[in-house]
């Protein structure tokens, strides 16, 4: 408007005028258009069934080939010729090279026939959303049900230029959610979803779905069901639904809910879909996603560099290769001879790249050396596997099913085995580990750009030790970026995104600053709800010796008196803070040795009250006391642990009245109780952070990370054509603070995370104590949430234990009278 400001006021108007005039057309049109579809939609449904009729009539022939012998049934299992399960006939791509194929479908040309383009609405901008689990998917899509949204084209802009039904429909106009998910979560073929792993389940769709196939999946979309496929699609756009209410929608209709939803994605305004479906270039492909135009939203972000990495990484063992060398030799001993031209070249270096990966991890398995890094030139170099062309291997496996064919062929032969030595039926075939997609899966690992990623290998201490080869990429930069730079914009969005940097400079690193935007908020909470302390030791600074400081570095979190004092300032804590007490440690191993030395601590001055002989005791009759296990069920605790403080439950401790005064939760940062579970109101009145989680630095992934941080650095920094070319003296030092940014970056967003479990609403009250001195200084300071930095204490890294009983005691007490 503000072009027009000087304009006459006339002139204004008119031009007011014929945009809303071009607005209500643009609106009336895709209606009509929607409104054509549906018709022909429906026509061609009428047709489909009075098809139908006459082919269920009494002559329907028998299928050729139902009285096979078994000896024909085991073809299900054969590799089919390079071209059998090329196009169809007439179909007018059949000409055309894959790479062409790939280039149109990307454009969205793939195999549309002239006469359907008319046929195609013009799609809005969709909004992607994105987390890292399908509950937490399901939380937002609850939440979308909740408000009711304005229509997309103003009612009163409507109602003055279309008539009838149009204006009606304009006035309310709900928001179309469409749910996304692999087919591990939506297939309902008994079948193929009771194969378990998302890889082979993938390969048996695709196998149903040939022309050749024997039993082809009824499920799958085609003319008879085209029907239900569009119910399927109206529904799902009229509904809000989740992916459970689509897997039901299916099972309703008969249809498959995973092709389905692909149809229903071009007239979806909002998608839901869980990280790797966003991240993974083939499953957005797969999916039909385009991102051009598009707004993406990643919730849950602080996670996103991981999952970028949890993506791409990939890990074999030497004791999977030498199943994937048996089940490759039963399955050529059935189908060598039958093998033919490309199969049974593609199958012999399959037999070689499992040969030479087994020959390279068998020698390392002999040597000192239990874990590093090893170059793919030299593990490829063995039985000549760097002769072959990965990529085209890995393409054929893909494309000809070859792992999902072998395993499945093997179980088959297992399951008769089994029966006919019981002398009973064969068992029901059963999910097993899928070694040869593992194999896939690591050799599409190993045709990743070299400079990106690392291979580890790693020796257990096990008898015999099972050698164990790992893919990690070590930038997510180029993963990344084919989202970044095709989308309209692409949101970070989490609740602990503290620190910041750490995004512009891995996620972002071709992007000017004019195009990063961050915004941070404080928290719901009044300022009277949070009570933040730094506990640097058990009496005040400072002039504390090392004994009566809290630190918990590696060096120095094994002491004696260090254990001890921290169990007493829990149990100091646990006197005044009621319900809930949530502790986090560093890791599983130090929470296990704090126990064990719990255990065996008498008290200072003889025995304690009530008979305790132990810390632990003493923490039990004070609250009920649980601990997360490194492999143990969290779900199964977090209930105990509930019931103890809310009620109706038996956990009960030997305090007096036989009441415990709420629970203790010892738990690991990191851990399955620091992510995704909410400690709001009395389940976490008090979280503790003990120490400073630090990754190893010494791991050989560690060191891969900031070397890696080192050199793109200092490339970056002084390559002749940058704009902000230092000399190299220089560009080596910011290298080195770079890499020890993004080391205690990960530490920080771990502690962050952990803090975050607390406090979930505006009415919540909480206080949060950090243990460890470290805590005091700036530099871990400015890497706490801002929230946090606001409601901590300046000075309380200089107080000991009674300052913070009293500030605990008087934050409480004013909780407890503001209820009253």
């Amino acid at each position: 408007m503000d072009d027009f400001k000087d304009e006459p006021a006339w002139i204004v108007e008119q031009m007011l005028r014929r945009k809303r005039e071009e607005l209500a057309r643009t609106w009336e049109e895709r209606e009509k258009k929607l409104e054509q579809i549906r018709q022909k939609e429906k026509a061609v449904e009428a047709r489909s069934a009075k098809r139908r009729r006459f082919d269920d009539g009494p002559s329907r022939r028998i299928p050729r080939g139902a009285d096979r012998d078994d000896d024909d049934d085991d073809d299900e299992w054969l590799l089919d010729e390079a071209d059998a399960s090329g196009p169809a006939d007439g179909d007018a791509m059949s000409g055309l090279s894959r790479e062409t194929k790939d280039t149109l479908a990307r454009f969205g040309l793939g195999n549309l026939k002239p006469d359907q383009e008319e046929d195609k609405v013009a799609d809005g901008i969709k909004i992607y959303y994105t987390s890292r689990t399908h509950s937490q998917l399901t939380q937002f899509i609850h939440e979308l049900r909740r408000p009711t949204f304005p229509s997309s084209i103003p009612p009163s802009i409507v109602q003055g230029q279309c008539e009838g039904e149009h204006a009606a429909a304009a006035a309310k106009e709900p928001v179309k959610h469409l749910p996304l998910s692999s087919r591990q979560k939506l297939c309902i073929n008994p079948s193929v979803a009771r194969l378990g792993s998302l890889s082979a389940i993938n390969d048996r769709c695709s196998e149903l779905q040939k022309p050749k196939s024997k039993n082809k999946c009824p499920y799958t979309l085609k003319e008879d069901n085209m029907a239900q496929t569009h119910q399927f699609r109206d529904t799902a756009h009229a509904t809000l639904p989740d992916i459970e209410d689509l897997y039901h929608l299916g099972k309703k209709l008969s249809v498959c809910p995973y092709y389905a939803s692909r149809a229903a994605v071009a007239g979806a305004e909002i998608i839901t879909l869980p990280y790797p479906l966003l991240l993974q270039k083939n499953a957005r492909d797969a999916l039909g996603i385009k991102l051009d135009g598009n707004v993406v939203i990643v919730d849950e972000a602080h996670n996103i560099m991981d999952a970028v990495a949890n993506v791409y990484a990939s890990e074999i063992k030497l004791s999977e290769l030498r199943r994937a060398r048996q089940m490759l030799g039963v399955y050529v001993r059935r189908f060598g001879k039958k093998l033919k031209g490309e199969n049974r070249v593609m199958v012999g270096q399959v037999g070689r790249v499992i040969e030479g990966l087994s020959e390279w991890m068998d020698g390392q398995s002999r040597l000192k050396s239990t874990q590093g890094i090893v170059d793919s030139k030299v593990l490829l170099r063995c039985k000549g596997v760097d002769q072959i062309n990965l990529f085209r291997l890995v393409q054929y496996i893909q494309e000809s099913k070859l792992a999902y064919k072998i395993e499945s062929y093997v179980a088959h032969v297992e399951e008769e085995a089994a029966g006919a030595s019981n002398g009973k039926a064969p068992p029901p075939p059963r999910s097993s580990s899928p070694v040869l997609h593992t194999l896939s899966s690591f050799l599409i690992s190993l045709t990743n750009l070299s400079s990106e990623g690392r291979i580890f290998y790693e020796k257990p201490a096990t008898d015999p030790p099972d050698m164990q080869l790992s893919y990690l990429l070590l930038s997510p930069t180029h993963a990344f970026s084919s989202i970044a730079t095709s989308a309209r914009a692409v949101i970070l969005a989490g609740g602990t995104m503290s620190p910041f940097n750490d995004y512009k400079s891995h996620l972002f690193p071709y992007l000017p600053e004019s195009k990063l935007t961050t915004l941070s908020c404080g928290h719901v909470i009044p300022p009277s709800n949070l009570c933040v302390w730094t506990l640097a030791g058990p009496g005040p600074g400072p002039n504390r010796d090392a004994n009566s400081t809290f630190e918990f570095s590696f060096q120095r979190r094994g002491d004696a008196s260090t254990k001890t004092n921290l169990g007493m300032a829990i149990l100091n804590m646990c006197n005044v803070v009621p319900d809930g007490v949530v502790v986090f440690f560093p890791s599983y191993g130090y929470l296990e040795e704090v126990v064990t030395a719990w255990k065996g601590a008498g008290p200072r001055n003889g025995q304690g009250p009530n008979g305790a002989t132990s810390l632990w005791d003493r923490l039990q009759q004070r609250k009920a006391v649980f601990s997360e296990t490194r492999g143990g069920s969290s779900d199964e605790v977090l209930e105990a642990y509930s019931r103890a403080i809310l009620g109706d439950g038996s956990e009960t401790s030997s305090g007096a009245a036989g009441k415990p005064r709420g629970a203790l939760l010892l738990s690991v940062v990191g851990g399955k109780m620091s992510e995704g579970i909410n400690f709001s109101d009395r389940l976490g009145r008090c979280v503790i952070i003990v120490g400073l989680p630090y990754p190893n630095i010494n791991s050989p992934e560690w060191k891969a990370k900031t070397e890696y941080i080192e050199t793109t650095t200092v490339q970056r920094l002084t390559d002749p054509s940058g704009t902000a070319r230092m000399p190299r003296e220089e560009a080596v030092a910011v290298a080195k603070q770079a890499a020890r940014d993004f080391y205690e970056n990960a530490c920080m967003r771990a502690v962050n995370q952990s803090i975050g479990r607390a406090i979930r609403h505006r009415g919540d009250y909480a206080a949060i104590v950090l243990v460890d001195r470290r805590y005091g200084t700036d530099r871990i300071r400015e890497k706490l949430p801002g929230w946090i930095r606001g409601g901590l204490n300046g000075d309380s890294h200089e107080k000991g234990l009674p300052q913070l009983m009293g500030a605990l005691s008087g934050f409480f007490r004013s909780k407890r009278i503001g209820a009253s």
